[in-house]
């Protein structure tokens, strides 16, 4: 009976799972598709902890209350800008948790062979009861689980942290790889290979072995991220969200837990697929970023010719009340400054005027695939006004008015111009063939990524300098 309804409810749950992926594609389901998700795992955990083989249920209701409050504090402190780097942190506990649950099971693994070995003793509890009753060839096949589990969550958690570092600002964005760059980590790769092997086949001391490979995986995973620029971070991201998954799929083999073998099948799929839409959006080669063969150095940059130049609200705010078309892209630098409501209220009045607006989001727009719709999303914005790069970039040049909030890479027209860019090839929103352009920007630096944008210097280009909602707001007023 108990299986019965372990096996029922798990069905629910992946079905809730399903449900809730294919309402994140879009804006209006996004919300209903989140509780999908919440009810999904709720029903998972109770029919884990209910299942059959469950122990120490009152220890493992205090874990989950405890990791609950502290999820529960860190998510009201999170800001939105914040997000990319919170979900790298996930990433690196789901590989660590990983790590943890091979290292266990080998631990028992080995306790239930020297118990049979010894006392010919076969009634065991808990984890250790499913792996007293597995035939060689199971238990062959566990130590691939493991390894596998062990290499792959090792090598998203020092990928994770590095790349949380990389997002918050506390390690140099810039690529970096220790000398000999692709070969330590092929290197690294087949000594990890050589190692499982011997894991596997049971010669010399596993548990050694294993030690060795999570240490490799450690390197592999800092080394990979170590080596992608700044500007390909929301790829970076989205491909460790696969890594975690196929992580986890590799724990719920090695548990024989049919929900999380099948959870971290959609996360892992869903997850590559998301990383090779966002490679071709940035014509960046998947395989690449799959070995972090991208970002990296290229030869001298084109020289920039010309100035900046700056205008202030008066002049914005009379531009656009002569326009008709106006395009908004918005960046990184408005979730900074917390701008979108500042943006969702200078879009009402200009509408209000009889004004054509409408938002052109590139799809590594921010510093995490969708980061952009979310913020406007929460600021109320016209949902079909918000339209992807694809659907708008033929409109720049009968446009107006573009307005630029917070963007650089996305909007840089190097990406086109100059073959020796750090961003060359990369599809972007072309505001440059609009009528007028105004960035609004804190400063002249250069962004993230580090790279010079020849926008800023354009004949038909102003600078709207300053903290993004502090520069709307003195804007709004003037608009009539």
């Amino acid at each position: 009976m108990e299986y019965g309804f372990t096996t029922a409810a798990y069905v629910v749950a992946a079905v809730l799972f399903i449900l809730s992926l294919g309402g994140l594609s879009g804006q209006e389901s996004a919300k209903r598709a989140i509780w999908y998700g919440i009810v999904g795992m709720a029903l998972a955990v109770l029919a884990t902890l209910f299942g059959p083989g469950a122990d120490n249920w009152l220890l493992s209701l205090v874990m989950i209350a405890i990791g609950g409050a502290i999820g529960w504090v860190v998510a009201q402190r999170v800001q939105m800008t914040e997000m990319p780097q919170l979900v790298a942190a996930m990433h690196s506990l789901v590989g660590l948790a990983a790590v943890f649950v091979g290292f266990n099971a080998q631990i028992e693994l080995a306790r239930v062979l020297r118990a049979k070995a010894a006392e010919g003793v076969d009634v065991f509890y808990g984890f250790a009861a499913v792996l007293a009753h597995k035939t060689p060839a199971e238990i062959a096949m566990l130590k691939i689980e493991v390894f596998l589990g062990i290499f792959i969550g090792a090598v998203t958690f020092t990928g994770s942290v590095v790349a949380f570092g990389k997002l918050a600002g506390r390690v140099d964005g810039k690529p970096r790889k220790l000398p000999g760059g692709h070969m330590l980590n092929a290197g690294a790769l087949a000594l990890s290979v050589l190692l499982g092997i011997l894991y596997c086949t049971g010669v010399g001391p596993a548990i050694f072995w294993l030690i060795l490979i999570t240490l490799l995986a450690f390197f592999i995973g800092y080394h990979l991220i170590m080596g992608i620029g700044g500007a390909d971070m929301p790829v970076v991201v989205s491909m460790l969200n696969s890594y975690s998954g196929w992580a986890a799929a590799m724990i719920g083999f090695t548990l024989s837990n049919d929900l999380l073998i099948v959870t971290g099948a959609l996360v892992g799929s869903s997850g590559a697929i998301l990383s090779y839409i966002m490679c071709k959006a940035m014509n960046r080669n998947f395989v690449s970023v799959i070995l972090g063969g991208f970002g990296g150095e290229t030869g001298p940059a084109a020289e920039i010719e010309g100035e900046q130049i700056a205008i202030d609200a008066e002049g914005v705010a009379a531009a656009l009340n002569d326009a008709d078309s106006v395009i908004i892209v918005p960046g990184y630098g408005m979730a900074v400054a917390q701008a979108q409501g500042a943006v969702s209220e200078l879009t009402r009045k200009l509408r209000a005027a009889g004004k054509t607006v409408r938002f052109a989001i590139h799809p590594v727009a921010g510093r995490l695939p969708g980061h952009m719709n979310v913020l406007l999303a929460e600021a109320k914005v016209p949902y079909d006004i918000v339209l992807e790069m694809d659907e708008i970039n033929e409109d720049f040049p009968n446009t107006d008015v573009v307005i630029v909030i917070g963007s650089n890479d996305i909007v840089n027209p190097a990406a086109q111009d100059d073959p020796n860019s750090p961003i060359a090839g990369m599809p972007v929103l072309e505001v440059w063939k609009a009528k007028q352009v105004f960035v609004s920007k804190r400063g002249q630096g250069t962004g993230y990524s580090g790279i010079e944008n020849p926008l800023f210097f354009k004949e038909n280009t102003r600078m709207f300098y300053g903290d993004a909602k502090d520069s709307l707001n003195k804007l709004l007023p003037m608009i009539e």
